[in-house]
């Protein structure tokens, strides 16, 4: 990834995206702190912990299926996450705050909340580059964690 081909992408001058973005790494962080900000507010209002834990898997159901581009982002960010330990230290950062609520929605619901956070975010992205199979596999997450088999 070069910044003057970003910049081209986009359709600005590279001085523009240099202005904003001084290095390559501060406009990736940038990109991770984005991405991942959107997973944060992913928890409408629920009554008890189980309906927010399926609230919030709906939520992110409709988000792969309407906002696959994230997702790709996601994988990338990611697969440069392995590569790059700055890349890895600003995901994990930013993704602190979706780990957080969902060790807040599992607590009380699962012996282990914030394994079990772990395991839902494997699972979103791991169907996100398979929106039709979103919907099923997030509602057999649910099901599992909250101990409900009708789903």
């Amino acid at each position: 990834m070069r910044l003057r081909q970003v910049a081209e992408d986009v359709g600005i001058d590279h001085s523009t995206l240099h202005h904003h973005f001084a290095t390559k790494q501060s406009l990736v962080e940038a990109v991770a702190a984005y991405t991942t900000r959107q997973f944060w507010e992913t928890s409408p209002p629920a009554p008890d912990r189980a309906a927010a834990l399926r609230a919030h898997l709906r939520v992110l159901q409709q988000m792969i299926v309407e906002q696959p581009d994230l997702f790709a982002v996601t994988v990338e960010l990611d697969l440069r996450a392995r590569r790059d330990p700055a890349v890895a230290a600003a995901m994990a950062q930013h993704e602190s705050g979706w780990r957080a609520k969902l060790v807040e929605i599992l607590t009380g619901l699962v012996p282990d909340p914030a394994t079990s956070a772990e395991l839902v975010i494997a699972t979103v992205k791991g169907v996100r580059l398979l929106p039709d199979a979103a919907g099923p596999v997030l509602d057999l997450l649910a099901a599992t964690l909250t101990g409900d088999r009708r789903g």
